[in-house]
C-alpha cells in the first residue's frame, strides 16, 4: 500500500501528541507534581532532557532498532508533556481546546497540499529553516529584552513558518515511501517532525489567541 508510510506516520504522530497532552493535563491537575516541576530546577533538568532526547531521535533515529525508535519518541512525548503542563495552568481550557481545534485544522489543511501538490518543495523548505533559525535568535535575544510587541510578532512569523514546513514535511516523508530505508524508523522520523510541526504551530496560535484563565 503506497501510503502505508504516511499512514504510520500520523498514527505515531497523533499518539505522541495525545501521550503530551494528557501527562499535560494530568500534571496540571496536581498540585504536588506541578510543585516539584516547577517550584525548583525541576523544570530546567526536563528541558535539558526534552532537548537531548529530540537531538538524539533527530540524529540516531535510523540507525535505531524500531522498538527503541518507539520507546525514545513516547519518551520524548511524555518529558515534553511534563513541561507542557504550564499551558493547562495558565490558559482557560476552553481557549486550549479551540485552539487545538484551529491547529488541527490547519495542519490538516497543509498536510493534504504536501501530500498532493506536484510542486517541488526542496527550496522552500530550505529558506523555511533558515527562517526558523533566524526566529530562535530573535527569540533568545528577546528573552533579556522581554518586549511583548515583539514576542507577539515572533509568534505570527513562527506560524506562517510551521504550517509551510508542515506541507514541505509532509512531501518529505511521502517521498521517503519509495527509499528502501527501514517503514518503521522512517514512520518514527516523520512523526517526530510532524509532531514538531504541529506543537509548535499551536503554541504560537495559543500565544496569540488564547486567554488566560487567570
Amino acid at each position: 500500500m503506497k501510503d502505508n508510510l504516511i499512514s504510520k506516520t500520523f498514527l505515531w504522530m497523533c499518539f505522541g501528541l495525545l501521550v503530551t497532552f494528557l501527562t499535560g493535563y494530568f500534571v496540571a491537575n496536581n498540585e504536588v507534581m506541578l510543585e516539584n516541576i516547577y517550584g525548583g530546577m525541576g523544570y530546567w533538568i526536563f528541558v535539558i532532557i526534552e532537548l537531548v532526547l529530540v537531538f538524539v531521535l533527530a540524529a540516531r533515529v535510523m540507525k535505531m532498532k524500531p522498538t527503541t525508535a518507539k520507546v525514545c519518541f513516547l519518551l520524548y512525548s511524555f518529558v515534553s508533556g511534563l513541561t507542557f503542563a504550564s499551558i493547562f495552568v495558565y490558559y482557560s481550557i476552553t481557549s486550549i481546546m479551540l485552539i487545538f481545534l484551529i491547529s488541527a485544522i490547519i495542519f490538516a489543511l497543509m498536510s493534504l497540499i504536501g501530500y498532493t501538490t506536484k510542486v517541488d518543495l526542496t527550496k522552500v523548505g530550505t529558506y523555511l529553516l533558515f527562517g526558523l533559525f533566524a526566529v530562535i535568535i530573535v527569540m533568545i535575544v528577546n528573552i533579556f529584552l522581554g518586549n511583548t510587541i515583539l514576542e507577539m510578532i515572533i509568534s505570527i512569523v513562527c506560524v506562517i513558518i510551521f504550517i509551510a514546513i508542515t506541507a514541505y514535511d509532509v512531501q518529505k516523508i511521502k517521498r521517503l515511501e519509495d527509499s528502501g530505508l527501514p517503514k518503521e524508523n522512517l514512520a518514527i522520523y516523520g512523526a517526530l517532525d510532524l509532531y514538531l510541526d504541529f506543537i509548535n504551530l499551536f503554541i504560537h496560535l495559543l500565544s496569540i489567541f488564547g486567554n488566560s484563565d487567570n
